[in-house]
């Protein structure tokens, strides 16, 4: 017998975006699903038949349901599946009244692993700047990009170490860059089975040619990227943040471009995002910026509900959930 489900968000929830008509068609199948889309707007309405409801499907813009909602609609709700990125704020609640929770974290990860993949291939060899400069003057771009080692036994840094982090590093396996890890959950084996260094931030920051930013987004690590660091850089090396814009001190990160020109900032996020209109990024030429295009969008986001859709049959199959979040990982969640 299938498993009864239904589709769960905010009114701006993007199911329709995720979820696109192949993998609807693909959840049909699999499940029982309610014909309504539930909002926290209309419990009410649909209480009776929400009482029977097993599997709940939501993505971006699920809505926080809290304990007692969840006792009086949802008695029977046993898993919910989340086709995007970070569940912390909605998750609590259902973990504290039973509820097991599965994201499509690992999913989302993928895009921005290949996307910062490539930008540190491109970094090593000084494409940014010399692309640039080529216009101007061949001679400069050819003296620019003369001073950047390329890629063969090159030190690149990664700051976290979670899912993108180590798709970075998988992805980039075959290049033998030398790889220095700043993330204080990494074990030493961790750190072996990976081939990679543990450093301390400063550490990475002076030795690194290219540094990427993957820190989870929790209230420690707000500012944790500051001038202390960012001084540290080599006179041409190349910073590249995908993870969240108020892990950096803008601030600091503008002063250490302009004293040294021939670095590089790579942001595809900023804080607030968008940058406001006269931010110094906007018209810095060491600065490559970008509106978060780094993470799933377009064809993507089907690897996300898809991601979810295999969780939901090995749920009803009784194997274990590949992609479960348990209460003690919401702290280090970004």
């Amino acid at each position: 017998m299938k498993k009864k489900a239904i589709l769960i968000g905010n009114a701006d929830n993007r199911i329709d975006y995720v979820y696109t008509q192949e993998m609807m068609e693909r959840l049909q199948e699999q499940v029982e699903l309610y014909p309504e889309r539930i909002t926290p707007d209309n419990l009410g309405a649909h209480a009776e038949a929400l009482r029977e409801t097993e599997l709940a499907f939501s993505t971006w813009g699920m809505c926080r349901l809290e304990e007692e909602q969840i006792r009086q609609y949802f008695p029977k709700l046993k898993l919910v599946l989340y086709a995007a990125g970070s569940v912390k704020s909605f998750a609590e609640p259902l973990l504290a009244s039973g509820v097991r929770v599965t994201s499509a974290q690992s999913a989302n990860a993928v895009p921005v692993a290949e996307y910062t993949a490539a930008q540190i291939v491109l970094a090593n060899k000084g494409y940014y700047q010399a692309a640039s400069k080529y216009k101007a003057s061949v001679a400069d771009a050819k003296a620019y990009y003369r001073t950047f080692p390329g890629n063969y036994r090159t030190k690149v840094g990664i700051i976290g170490a979670g899912r993108i982090g180590r798709g970075v590093i998988q992805r980039l396996s075959g290049y033998e860059i030398d790889f220095l890890v700043f993330d204080p959950y990494l074990p030493e084996e961790g750190a072996e089975a990976l081939g990679v260094q543990k450093a301390s931030l400063e550490t990475l920051f002076a030795a690194c040619q290219t540094i990427s930013n993957h820190l989870a987004n929790n209230p420690e690590t707000v500012g944790m990227l500051n001038g202390s660091l960012f001084d540290r850089m080599l006179p041409n090396a190349t910073f590249i943040n995908t993870g969240r814009g108020a892990q950096v001190v803008e601030a600091d990160l503008v002063r250490a471009l302009q004293a040294e020109p021939a670095r590089t900032a790579i942001l595809d996020v900023t804080y607030p995002e968008p940058a406001k209109e006269g931010h110094p990024f906007l018209t810095m030429d060491n600065v490559i910026i970008t509106p978060h295009i780094s993470g799933s969008f377009n064809q993507e986001v089907a690897r996300m509900a898809e991601f979810m859709l295999e969780e939901a049959a090995s749920y009803a199959s009784g194997e274990e959930l590949r992609y479960e979040i348990h209460q003690q990982d919401l702290a280090t969640l970004g």
